[in-house]
């Protein structure tokens, strides 16, 4: 396993992830939709391969979206926000898993009673 000291992010990332953070999340989850549906327009004017181009930024958005979110809640470096490793801190038993408050009342209806 990683030891803190063994890894950190560069100067580079450290600095595109801060200015990232501060784009909406749900920024990205419109780009995707604006590129399915300018795909769509292409597609129905006969543009057939600028389309599937176009189309096909869809999932790259997303993607970014998903990486955009987890440098928002987990920040762009775990081991140097908070001095640990957040893989050492698993919990041992069901009894101790700790839910996060945003999304207790997401996974509230899926644990066992």
């Amino acid at each position: 396993m990683i030891s803190p000291t063994q890894h950190s992010e560069g100067p580079l990332a450290r600095a595109i992830e801060e200015q990232t953070a501060k784009l909406p999340s749900d920024t990205f989850l419109w780009l995707a939709g604006a590129s399915i549906v300018t795909s769509l327009t292409m597609k129905l004017l006969g543009h057939k391969h600028q389309a599937l181009f176009v189309g096909q930024w869809a999932p790259t958005f997303l993607i970014l979206g998903v990486y955009n979110k987890l440098v928002k809640q987990l920040g762009s470096d775990r081991t140097d926000n908070q001095g640990v490793n957040p893989w050492d801190q698993r919990p041992t038993t069901s009894q101790e898993k700790q839910v996060p408050e945003e999304s207790a009342a997401i996974v509230a209806p899926y644990q066992a009673q």
